[in-house]
């Protein structure tokens, strides 16, 4: 079973165990009671780190718990008081707005090769409600072609829709998992993959030219630039088409999901 999963989520499930570990040692709590671990101690676990650990962290922890619960044939007690702690720790993200949007590109020197990958990365994730680890990567050596979108994809076809708004569009396979002329993902993609032609097709799709040759960009470097949240862009596009009127069906398919959970987004 641990061979299953990835190594970002060897990692995540690793770290919840050791701070689940120091947790219990700083408790004095017996070892013997570490496993199965009962519903007291998995909730108090959780509520000692919901004021300085993020929602997102904390819950990869918790299932990294639950997971090393599940390899021994532990019975895993998280169950109603967990829920309820996990509701005080739940915390919503705020979108990216078409205004940030058009602030970030007014200040975008689309002559740099980083510049115009960044707004490529922006535009896609936004109008295409993806999370960011669909585009990015951790770092360099983190790319797996069976998981990540690579530069295969290009040139990209721009196809057109047969009805009388003749809207464009395009598409590529990502393996895992209307608009303003000046904040159109179509140019935003085009411009990307002429300012930084001439790199391998074998690494990321979302690459750029360094004086070294090439580097990924990598999420920790794209959320350095425009200092937001990474789930606010896929929040902030699905706020957008809902306020545009996109039929909720149409956005389920486009965001890739199985409800209609995500009008939780809608602000």
């Amino acid at each position: 079973m641990i061979c299953s999963l990835d190594q970002d989520t060897r990692s995540n499930y690793g770290a919840g165990l050791l701070r689940f570990t120091q947790y219990c040692n700083s408790c004095n709590i017996p070892e013997a009671d570490h496993m199965p671990a009962s519903e007291n101690l998995i909730a108090a676990f959780a509520a000692s780190h919901a004021a300085t650990t993020s929602d997102k962290t904390l819950n990869n922890w918790l299932a990294g718990l639950h997971f090393w619960h599940t390899v021994n044939g532990a019975t895993w007690q998280g169950a109603d008081m967990l829920r309820a702690v996990r509701c005080s720790f739940a915390k919503m993200r705020p979108p990216i707005t078409i205004e940030a949007l058009c602030i970030l590109y007014d200040n975008l020197n689309l002559q740099s090769s980083y510049d115009v990958v960044v707004g490529a990365v922006t535009l896609t994730a936004f109008w295409s409600c993806c999370h960011l680890g669909e585009l990015t990567i951790r770092d360099r050596n983190f790319f797996d072609a069976l998981k990540h979108v690579s530069r295969s994809v290009l040139p990209l076809s721009i196809n057109s829709l047969p009805d009388e708004s003749r809207t464009q569009y395009t598409s590529f396979h990502i393996p895992w998992s209307k608009t303003t002329k000046e904040l159109d993902p179509l140019k935003a993609l085009s411009l990307h993959a002429t300012v930084n032609s001439g790199i391998p097709t074998y690494v990321p799709l979302f690459s750029y030219k360094t004086s070294l040759g090439w580097e990924p960009l990598t999420k920790t470097s794209f959320m350095f630039f425009p200092s937001m949240p990474g789930h606010a862009f896929r929040i902030g596009g699905t706020t957008e088409l809902l306020l545009q009127g996109i039929n909720p069906d149409v956005i389920t398919v486009q965001g890739r999901w199985t409800s209609w959970a995500f009008l939780d987004y809608w602000r």
